[in-house]
C-alpha cells in the first residue's frame, strides 16, 4: 500500500513547514509520495489556505512520479490539466474525487476499493479494506 505524506507531513502536522518545497523533498527522499496544495494566478504557488511558496512548473515535473497535486483554485486546475503526466485533482467537500491518473481520492470514513486513496490523519493503525494508498500526517 502506498503511503502519501499529507503536505509533506510524516510525524504529525507541522503547519510551519507544510507545502514548503524543502519539506516536500525531505518526504520524497524518505521514500514517500506527497500530497501538495497548488494555487494558480500569474504563476503557481504552494500553500494550504493561501499561496505561500512560489512553485515553478519544473518542480512539479521533476517530482511528478511522487506528487498528488490538489489544485486549490480554478487557475491551478486549468493550468495543470494540460500536463497529462501530472497526477492532479480538484475537490472541496466531496466524499470522493477522481484524480487525472484514475485514482479515487477519498474523504475519511468513506468506503474504498483497490483504486482508492483514503485520507486519514493517522495512517499507522489502519486495518480497513485494502486500498491503493493512505494519505495522512502520521506515516511512521
Amino acid at each position: 500500500m502506498k503511503l502519501i505524506a499529507h503536505r509533506g507531513n510524516i510525524k504529525g502536522p507541522n503547519p510551519q513547514r507544510e507545502n514548503d518545497p524543502k519539506y516536500i523533498l525531505e518526504a520524497i527522499d524518505r521514500g514517500y509520495d506527497v500530497e501538495i496544495d497548488v494555487w494558480g494566478d500569474k504563476q503557481l504557488w504552494l500553500g494550504h489556505d493561501n499561496p505561500q511558496y512560489p512553485c515553478p512548473l519544473s518542480f512539479l515535473i521533476q517530482n511528478r512520479n511522487k506528487l498528488w497535486i490538489h489544485c486549490k483554485n480554478d487557475l491551478a486546475l486549468f493550468t495543470l490539466i494540460h500536463f497529462e503526466y501530472l497526477n492532479i485533482f480538484f475537490h472541496q467537500e466531496d466524499d470522493r474525487t477522481l484524480t487525472s491518473k484514475g485514482y479515487i481520492w477519498t474523504y475519511p470514513n468513506k468506503s474504498v476499493c483497490q483504486k482508492s486513496v483514503l485520507v486519514l490523519e493517522d495512517t499507522r493503525n489502519y486495518v480497513g479494506k485494502n486500498c491503493f494508498g493512505l494519505c495522512g500526517d502520521y506515516l511512521l
